[in-house]
């Protein structure tokens, strides 16, 4: 067993630095008249947060769990049942195909930019062609982080750098109420993932870079490729039992394995290619299957031309438009191919010979 190395985190906040922090969502003066009532709600999150109230609501695992009377969060046992109707209506041959589509822009009309996306519209695109099949087309919009109250992804905490068990799926991470990280997306993604038979993810290129919504979204589906079903193995978050169960072989599960992909990337200078390498790397390795290489697309839109006119130079586009038409085509004949039985993971049964 190796040690457990600590020292980087701070102290924990004062009484003072706790209410500072509280009370900056308060700053508008409409809420002068309710000072009272704020204040008695701040002596209840610092109680929960002294005791680091993260799953105020818990109760016996159950017979499922290595440790059946490990008391686990409610909302996570939630999570957890969906996640397991989803892979059931998943493997359902009777279920019509479901196609999750990915709008990786951070920007929408809904806040300050005041204007749709050029990814927003490709996604409409790929959308038309799925459902003129009569697929269901799930479209994860992500920029409505943005733009939408309360809507939050949390970055990820790099449990699986300790120890890959420590990584529980779902994530386990959030909620934490006593942290004031309540407002967890990933949940419903978590369980929108899983019930696709294909995903499809469209983004611009931000700094050479995804944007930093699907990012985060990107760092939270750590958990889907090795992570722990059974948190009472490890005790929550105890490092100590991750690591030695690590260290006596794990067999890094594959939760979102099978599933087809597509990709469309898009830039107006720089950086289309290595962003769309890293997306198809990334879901490779997840064990989920290409659709060709029609399925994955990088393309300029503008190349050096002003940001004002985008719009305008994506409507003249009509062999990008087309390019999408193909990508949505492509991922469409091979998740048919998917779920007739003639198309699998080809390396499935390989075992790779250093596992991560």
């Amino acid at each position: 067993m190796t040690d457990i190395r600590t020292g980087q985190a701070p102290p924990p906040l004062t009484r003072e630095q706790f209410h500072a922090r509280f009370n900056v969502r308060f700053y508008d003066p409409a809420y002068a008249v309710e000072r009272d009532a704020i204040a008695r709600l701040e002596e209840i999150a610092w109680q929960a947060f002294q005791e680091g109230r993260k799953a105020p609501i818990t109760q016996p695992a159950g017979p499922e769990f290595a440790d059946p009377s490990y008391q686990i969060s409610v909302q996570w046992l939630e999570t957890r049942k969906r996640l397991r109707l989803a892979q059931q209506r998943w493997n359902d041959s009777a279920t019509p195909s479901r196609v999750l589509l990915v709008c990786g822009s951070a920007r929408n009309d809904g806040t300050c930019p005041g204007e749709i996306s050029k990814t927003w519209r490709l996604t409409g695109i790929a959308q038309q062609v799925l459902e003129a099949e009569g697929v269901e087309a799930d479209v994860l919009d992500l920029s409505l982080v943005t733009s939408e109250y309360g809507r939050t992804i949390q970055p990820c905490k790099g449990c699986v750098s300790s120890a890959m068990p420590l990584c529980h799926w779902p994530c386990t991470c959030y909620p934490n109420h006593a942290q004031d990280q309540a407002d967890d997306w990933m949940a419903e993604i978590y369980e929108r993932w899983v019930a696709a038979h294909a995903v499809i993810i469209l983004a611009p290129t931000y700094w050479y870079q995804s944007p930093s919504p699907l990012k985060l979204l990107i760092d939270r589906m750590v958990c889907a490729d090795g992570g722990n079903p059974d948190p009472t193995t490890t005790h929550g978050k105890q490092v100590v039992e991750a690591k030695r169960m690590e260290q006596a072989g794990w067999d890094y599960p594959k939760h979102v394995a099978g599933r087809v992909f597509g990709v469309v990337v898009h830039g107006d200078v720089a950086g289309v290619e290595p962003h769309r390498r890293s997306l198809v790397d990334w879901l490779e390795w997840m064990g989920m299957i290409d659709a060709g290489a029609a399925a994955k697309l990088d393309r300029y839109i503008g190349y050096y031309e002003p940001y004002y006119s985008s719009h305008d130079v994506l409507d003249k586009d009509e062999d990008v438009q087309e390019e999408v038409r193909n990508v949505a085509r492509s991922v469409l004949n091979a998740v048919k191919a998917l779920r007739a039985g003639t198309l699998s993971q080809p390396d499935k049964a390989t075992k790779p010979p250093r596992p991560k």
